[in-house]
């Protein structure tokens, strides 16, 4: 029976090269030992070639020629490997189970006979493979969420150093993110399995380190933990959703987490005073303001001059007939000179209820697609459209309905003066109905999404899709592919604004 000895856990070169040379040769899964060599890691060089498995396969050869796209069929006709198995392969094998060789080459095997398996996502190998590409990308993404950094020094000066412990072996293709978004920051990233070192100028992996290999604390903490308890809602806490998006494995390594179960025993008594203590009422001058400025036609009300004046406003508007059956006006939020501006279609039930914007399942989704391309949403504007929530009833639930043209056009009188108060660098429009209000005008999202658009007023404009979209898809694979997209369309967002 073949070994296939791979020169380390994450040895794709080594497995394409072996799994080419098995399937040549006609090698079935069954019969193939896959293993790792012991003596060999990371940073070792390629064994000579010849040194391998016995039978013919040469892993980790300098000389060995990788999986392509096209492979020989035995007997000497050719079959194609899709492109999804290779980029699921490639995702697939950073995940810790022992079974993930044996996994992939059986695909590869069966593909010879059946070209159009991947897409069958019933089939129990390729569920089980998108099952580890799933939990390598979802290791990824908490690894960008929850890395924190402590400043320390050494022989070239200060250097922030960063223990942590993926659920699998995503390091090294979670480093490029950090030297993006830390590009004038030394910094080191500390793993059990190998540590990634950036210097300002090349990206560097050494083998993994002990967790006594990295400074404790330092003194930013301190103010870490005083901003986090800071912005910490009591009235928004739900401790299952957290700690399903914040796993109890990473708490260890987080400091604002020896502050989270006195905030969650806090959370209901800190509500019920939220609850009982009175509203904060705008002055009678912008109650007076707004009240007249909501009721004229939009050509006749003055502008606003504030954004204390826009959320008074709001509330009172009669401009079109949404007030009706809405419970309250949901002014936008955020820091008045916000340099990114989020634009939705208009508050849901959710929204309604509580007066806040995305507060609810899509707010969740928008928050979470944040975190991931490494936007804080308390740095950026986020409002709607439309401002009153446009529903019909359904037995006792409120059911969603998409508000019109003339609805859209009535409550830009609202859009157009945040923009002209905040007067943001980049303005997002999530959905088609925000399209329509930011650039006046029907804008496709497929044709106009992932790149920067001009605005009249010198702000760049960014259209993407909108979170509940995101919630709406009922296929898993088009729902994950959507959501990097709308990630990535984020990113540029705030690159943009920078």
């Amino acid at each position: 029976m073949p070994v296939v000895r791979l020169a380390h856990e994450t040895d794709f070169d080594g497995w394409r090269a072996a799994a080419r040379s098995l399937r040549q040769a006609g090698v079935a899964p069954h019969h193939v030992v896959w293993t790792v060599d012991g003596s060999a890691d990371l940073f070792s060089p390629p064994p000579p070639c010849g040194e391998g498995s016995g039978v013919g396969v040469t892993v980790g050869c300098a000389e060995a020629t990788p999986l392509r796209p096209t492979l020989s069929r035995q007997g000497g006709e050719g079959f194609r490997v899709p492109r999804p198995f290779v980029d699921l392969a490639g995702q697939a094998i950073l995940h810790r189970s022992d079974e993930r060789f044996d996994l992939l080459y059986r695909l590869l095997w069966r593909l010879q006979d059946k070209p159009e398996l991947m897409h069958i996502l019933s089939d129990a190998d390729v569920a089980r493979a998108h099952g580890f590409a799933r939990d390598v990308h979802r290791a990824a993404h908490k690894m960008k969420a929850f890395v924190r950094f402590r400043l320390a020094k050494d022989d070239e000066g200060e250097v922030y150093v960063a223990w942590f412990e993926p659920a699998h072996r995503v390091t090294e293709a979670t480093a490029p993110f950090f030297v993006k978004r830390f590009a004038n920051m030394r910094f080191s990233i500390l793993t059990p399995d190998v540590c990634v070192h950036w210097d300002l100028k090349a990206l560097a992996a050494t083998p993994g380190a002990d967790p006594a290999d990295a400074p404790r604390e330092d003194a930013l903490e301190d103010y870490w933990k005083t901003y986090y308890a800071s912005i910490f809602n009591p009235a928004r806490l739900k401790v299952a959703a957290m700690r399903k998006e914040m796993p109890k494995r990473y708490w260890r390594n987080l400091p604002e987490a020896a502050l989270i179960p006195e905030l969650i025993a806090q959370a209901e008594a800190r509500t019920s005073d939220m609850v009982r203590a009175a509203p904060t009422e705008p002055g009678r001058r912008v109650v007076r303001a707004a009240v007249r400025n909501s009721r004229d036609a939009p050509w006749e009300g003055q502008a606003p001059t504030s954004l204390e004046e826009i959320a008074a406003g709001v509330d009172h508007c009669r401009r079109c007939d949404l007030w009706r059956d809405a419970t309250q006006g949901v002014p936008g939020e955020g820091p008045p000179r916000a340099r990114l501006l989020f634009v939705g279609e208009q508050p849901g039930d959710q929204e309604d209820l509580a007066g806040r914007p995305f507060v609810g399942p899509a707010g969740q989704v928008f928050d979470r697609a944040l975190a991931a391309a490494g936007v804080p949403r308390a740095e950026t504007w986020v409002t709607n459209a439309v401002k009153h929530f446009k529903h019909e009833l359904t037995g006792k639930r409120r059911i969603h309905r998409t508000p019109n043209a003339g609805e859209v056009a009535a409550c830009r009188w609202w859009l157009d003066a945040e923009r002209r108060i905040i007067r943001p660098r980049v303005i997002v429009a999530l959905g088609a109905t925000a399209g329509l209000a930011v650039f006046g005008k029907a804008t496709s999202i497929k044709d106009n999404r992932g790149r920067a658009l001009q605005l009249p007023d010198q702000a760049q404009a960014v259209v993407t899709y909108h979170p509940s979209f995101l919630l709406r898809l009922p296929d898993e694979k088009a729902k994950a592919e959507a959501y990097e997209a709308f990630v990535e369309d984020l990113k540029l967002a705030w690159t943009l604004a920078a």
